[in-house]
């Protein structure tokens, strides 16, 4: 089986870029001995190794050559590249012989790292393709926009597929470091926890397709993904055609699968605007909240709800309020909602409950589908076992 997907601290490309001119001409001896220089250093609870400022760390922790190495490293590039995190960079330099040493065992720039510093579209959607960046920029096309977590799962699938580096935890930092890359080529933008793929992102993904192998997995993914999309839809239509009595039970059930204790709907006059009361555990103490609900879907809630939430905490005997709805919140909202000195009012938006919901599987249900892949890993070495066999009989 050929792996793909082997670079592991995956870089920033201008990063790669500034390591190459940085090392070039170098001997690759001395580029080792600086790693390994680095490794090192590694700090303790009570010796804590501060890496913000080269030109510190530099000069007080590295000596002769590795310092004058590492100095010119970060004076190289702009932006410049702090040596403590080249091993990426240099990684993926060697894995795609970006840079090869020659007779001198200095590193000399091959056609291909030519190709690279040029931009050049070709090799870059290689490159991509074989890193899983195009995968993600395909996951990322049939969703609005995703969290880190909703494109872990199927990244994860992929991974494990096509890489050795297979790990969940492994999973997690290479999606995250490509999504950086991908933001960093302003493929994809990133606001917020969200990533959404751009038009310039579409662009390249169409142009790149063609690269990419038939992989009926992807098929299988991308229908997935385009039927939980339509779930979601289909749950916010429901949420929008309820009661607001039966908007309040919902949340109600929400609050307790999400540990609240001694849940309550309030009586439909006198509450001061407050809808469900509960108590839940902060730490080793317990604290009473109230929760407001308005289903209201094209409403944009402004600050005189929350003012009117958090002065009814007083009659609940509550220390803290939560706001719900299925609208937005104006922008001004975010700043009075933890006005310093006030009690502290949750604000949950629509896209943020049917998160919850989902996440805690109130009004929705998870399915799991079982899918058959062969273990290449154990076929081939079934095959060359068979091979080593028939050589002793030989």
């Amino acid at each position: 089986m050929t792996y793909k997907v082997r670079t592991p601290l995956f870089p920033l490309y201008h990063d790669v870029r500034s390591l190459m001119g940085a090392i070039s001409g170098v001997e690759k001896k001395r580029v080792i001995q600086l790693n390994n220089a680095i490794k090192e250093q590694v700090g303790s609870p009570q010796r804590t190794v501060d890496w913000g400022d080269p030109d510190s760390w530099i000069v007080d922790r590295l000596t002769g050559d590795s310092a004058g190495l590492a100095l010119r490293i970060w004076h190289f590039g702009d932006p410049p590249l702090n040596p403590r995190h080249m091993y990426g960079a240099y990684l993926f330099i060697n894995n795609y012989g970006l840079l090869k040493p020659d007779l001198d065992g200095k590193y000399q720039i091959t056609a291909k790292g030519q190709a690279f510093l040029a931009k050049r579209p070709e090799l870059l959607r290689e490159l991509d393709g074989a890193e899983g960046l195009l995968y993600i920029l395909e996951l990322l096309s049939v969703k609005e926009k995703a969290k880190t977590s909703e494109l872990l799962t199927d990244w994860h699938i992929y991974l494990q597929q096509v890489s050795k580096n297979n790990t969940k935890s492994t999973a997690k930092d290479a999606l995250r470091r490509r999504l950086l890359n991908l933001v960093e080529r302003q493929l994809v933008e990133r606001v917020g926890n969200y990533y959404h793929i751009v038009k310039q992102g579409r662009d390249w993904l169409s142009k790149s397709l063609p690269t990419l192998q038939d992989d009926p997995t992807r098929e299988v993914i991308t229908a997935l993904n385009a039927y939980n999309e339509k779930q979601k839809e289909a749950l916010h239509q429901a949420l929008c055609q309820m009661t607001p009595l039966q908007f309040e039970r919902l949340i109600a059930e929400l609050l307790e699968v999400m540990g609240y204790q001694d849940v309550e709907l309030t009586k439909p006059s006198g509450d001061l605007g407050v809808d469900v009361v509960a108590n839940v555990q902060v730490g080793i103490t317990t604290v009473r909240e109230v929760v407001q609900v308005k289903r209201m879907t094209h409403t944009t809630l402004t600050r005189p709800f929350i003012d009117q939430l958090r002065g009814a905490l007083p009659y609940h005997k509550a220390i803290r309020g939560t706001l719900i709805t299925l609208g937005r919140f104006a922008k001004n909202c975010a700043e009075a909602a933890l006005f310093p000195g006030a009690s502290p009012i949750t604000l949950i938006d629509g896209e943020r409950l049917l998160e919850l919901l989902i996440a805690h599987e109130v009004g929705i249900r998870k399915r799991s589908i079982e899918m058959l892949e062969v273990d290449f890993a154990l076929v081939e070495e079934s095959e060359e076992n068979r091979a080593q066999l028939y050589e002793l009989v030989d």
